[in-house]
């Protein structure tokens, strides 16, 4: 495998002139990437936080035929039916009734992880402002009649170690204290899931025992929190045919049936690294938004692309940069909660 480069540091000499310009404009402009990704906000240089910008392809839909051939209508009883408004049928809500579990505060916080009911840090701020643009841009994918799409979002990363459960994590902690929301975390790193040890929660049956068995309704896999707003479904049983599972079109209603009813319920997929396992890719069909993780500091410029490439099945790609060591526009959130004058 050739040796990929990885992301420069801009020079000084370029400091008057990109001033303006976030440390994500600068490592989008660096991969030569903007015809895929749209820079957005650019958070502050921190060894475990993060900087998002956002996707600009635009989700595909596909238009219904505006007529069809149809025969005419000739009796007065079958012009008073056709006349009649059709009343839409609203789909019963999916409830979750799994017991709530207690989330493991102190493991939380030895993680770096956002605690809930703690004091508002940095970090808090920082996912404030990647979720209310991934809100934001879900709400949009749903005014594009992306169907229920347009509540699930994938996290991968090219490789491991690039923070894409850490970034998962603390996304669904930050979406969970919504008033009007509520988030599943789905665990689908089949191989090594590691959402559960996170939290504190114990094992069960999970997504891909529902693929597998036709007889699971994987919404009774899902765990409950003490965490208002937070669900979490496990991975569930090893596979070695996870992708082919994931393929097959009982993925899509099971899928579907998570978020039946429930239009502000947000799901998030923690995934495989797209270049280590393919899950991802196959994933990749079914959610609205993916958010690519990458380290400034080892990710390589041809991993980057050739994860994009796999996750493209997804038009809405986006860019979460990890462990920035650089910030020109001297931003810092999350200090004035802090401010004594």
């Amino acid at each position: 495998m050739t040796e990929h480069s990885k992301i420069p540091v801009p020079d000084d000499g370029n400091a008057r002139r990109d001033g303006a310009r976030s440390s994500i404009e600068r490592a989008t402009a660096a991969f030569d990437l903007n015809s895929l990704i749209a820079p957005l906000t650019a958070l502050p240089p921190d060894g475990r936080h993060t900087a998002v910008s956002e996707g600009s392809a635009e989700l595909a839909t596909a238009m219904a035929p505006l007529a069809e051939n149809r025969p005419a209508v000739s009796t007065p009883e079958a012009v008073s039916a056709a006349a009649q408004p059709i009343a839409s049928v609203e789909p019963s809500r999916v409830e979750f009734h799994g017991e709530a579990h207690h989330v493991d505060r102190d493991r939380l916080r030895e993680e770096g992880l956002i605690v809930p009911e703690g004091t508002v840090t940095a970090l808090l701020e920082e996912f404030r402002i990647i979720k209310r643009q991934i809100l934001v841009q879900a709400a949009d994918l749903r005014r594009q009649k992306a169907g229920t799409a347009a509540q699930r979002i994938l996290i991968s990363s090219p490789h491991p170690g690039e923070g894409k459960t850490y970034t998962s994590l603390n996304l669904a902690l930050s979406i969970a204290a919504e008033k009007e929301s509520e988030v599943l975390l789905v665990d689908a790193d089949f191989a090594k899931p590691s959402i559960l040890s996170a939290l504190g929660l114990p094992g069960g049956p999970g997504l891909m025992d529902a693929l597998m068995d036709e007889t699971i309704n994987a919404a009774d896999c899902v765990l409950g929190t003490d965490i208002p707003g937070l669900w979490v479904l496990p991975a569930g049983d090893t596979s070695n045919h996870d992708s082919e599972y994931l393929s097959s079109s009982r993925t899509r209603r099971v899928l579907d049936g998570l978020t039946s009813g429930a239009p502000n319920r947000i799901v998030i997929f923690d995934s495989p690294p797209a270049l280590a396992a393919s899950p991802a890719a196959e994933l990749a069909k079914y959610v609205g938004q993916v958010v690519v993780v990458v380290r400034a500091d080892s990710t390589g410029q041809g991993a980057l692309e050739d994860a994009i490439s796999l996750l493209s099945a997804c038009p809405n790609v986006q860019l979460l940069l990890n462990g920035a060591q650089f910030s020109p526009s001297g931003r810092r959130f999350g200090t004035y909660y802090g401010y004594k004058g």
